[in-house]
C-alpha cells in the first residue's frame, strides 16, 4: 500500500517551471530519498505534500485521501522535521513535547504515554536541561521527537543532517533507519552519502524533473560502469598491465581500470595469472550515489 502517491504534479512561478510533471510513490515501511541540488524542486515538492502550496496540475494522495491546498489533515497522518528546528529554549524536552501534544489535541493520558516513549526512543528520556543548552544534534533528535507526536504515517525530513557534525549525523540517520519499521519516511537531502546509507529508493530531481528513480542497487547496475582497483608492487608489473589496458588510470602503484563488462573481474584475474603478476590488492568497485548523480546531471 502507498502511504503517499504523487501523480503528474507541476508547479510554475511566473516563467519558471519549478516542478515539471513529477510522479512517485512512498510505500509503507520504507525510506525514500528525495535528492537534488539547491533549486531542484525538493522544497516545493514538500510544501505541496503538506498542503502549503497550490499546484498547477496533478494530484497528491496521502493515505488514500487527496491533499488539498490549505486543508491540513486532522488525524496526524504526517510529521515534519525542518533542517534547523526552532524551540522554546526555556522548556525541557518533556515540557516541549507535552506542549506539542496538547496543541495536537491528544488526550492527557495518551499524551503522557507518547511523550515518554518518544523521548526514550530518541535518547532524551533522562535529559533535565533546558533546550537552550542543547547541542545541534540533541535539538535535531528533539525535532524528530516532535515530528513523531501523534504517530504519523509519513515523516517528511527536510535536510535533517545538513547542520550536524559526523556524530550527530550518524545518530539522526540511525533513528531514521529505526523509524521506518513503523513510519514511512521521505528524506530530502543533498548529502548523497546520507541517502545512500539509509534510503531504500531514491528520486533524483533536477530542474524540476525526475531524471532518475528506483531501487539504488538496481540503478547502480543499469546506470554506471564497473571498475577494478588494482594495487601492484613494482613498476614493471604496472607497465605490463598498462600495455594491455591503456585507458587505466594510475595513482602511484594503484591502477583504476573501468569496464561495463559484468565478468571483468574474472578477465583481470585470468590476465594477472597468465602474466604471473601477484597483486597486493584487487577489488571490484561499485558506483556510489555521487557517481550516479554526476553521471545523470552531466547529461
Amino acid at each position: 500500500m502507498n502511504v503517499l502517491d504523487i501523480s503528474h504534479v507541476s508547479k510554475r512561478y511566473g516563467s519558471k517551471q519549478v516542478l515539471d510533471d513529477i510522479s512517485f510513490q512512498v510505500s509503507e515501511n520504507e525510506i525514500i530519498g528525495l535528492i537534488g541540488v539547491n533549486g531542484a524542486g525538493k522544497t516545493t515538492t514538500m510544501k505541496a505534500i503538506l498542503g502549503l502550496l497550490k499546484t498547477d496540475a496533478g494530484t497528491i494522495t496521502l493515505c488514500g485521501e487527496r491533499v488539498q491546498f490549505r486543508v491540513l489533515p486532522s488525524d496526524h497522518r504526517i510529521g515534519y522535521l525542518q533542517d534547523v528546528p526552532e524551540f522554546y529554549s526555556y522548556m525541557t524536552a518533556k515540557e516541549y513535547l507535552g506542549f506539542c501534544g496538547k496543541i495536537a489535541g491528544i488526550r492527557a493520558d495518551e499524551r503522557q504515554k507518547q511523550c515518554a516513549e518518544i523521548l526514550e526512543f530518541v535518547g532524551l528520556a533522562g535529559e533535565k536541561a533546558r533546550i537552550g543548552g542543547y547541542s545541534r544534534g540533541m535539538k535535531q533528535r528533539l525535532g524528530i521527537a516532535q515530528a513523531l507526536i501523534g504517530s504519523p504515517k509519513l515523516l517528511i525530513c527536510d535536510e535533517p543532517t545538513s547542520a550536524l557534525d559526523p556524530l550527530g549525523r550518524h545518530a539522526v540517520l540511525e533513528l531514521l533507519s529505526q523509524i521506518k519499521s513503523k513510519i514511512s519516511v521521505l528524506l530530502s537531502t543533498h548529502i548523497l552519502s546520507d541517502a545512500e546509507h539509509v534510503c531504500d529508493r531514491i528520486v533524483l530531481l533536477h530542474h524540476g524533473k525526475i531524471i532518475l528513480s528506483g531501487n539504488l542497487d538496481a540503478i547502480r547496475q543499469l546506470h554506471a560502469e564497473l571498475g577494478i582497483r588494482l594495487t601492484l608492487q613494482n613498476q614493471q608489473d604496472i607497465g605490463t598491465v598498462c600495455s594491455w589496458y591503456p585507458d587505466a588510470q594510475t595513482d602511484g602503484n594503484t591502477l583504476l581500470i573501468r569496464s561495463a563488462e559484468p565478468d571483468f573481474m574474472q578477465q583481470i584475474m585470468q590476465f594477472l595469472t597468465g602474466a604471473q603478476i601477484s597483486p597486493v590488492r584487487l577489488e571490484q568497485m561499485q558506483p556510489n550515489l555521487e557517481d550516479l548523480f554526476m553521471e545523470e546531471v552531466a547529461e
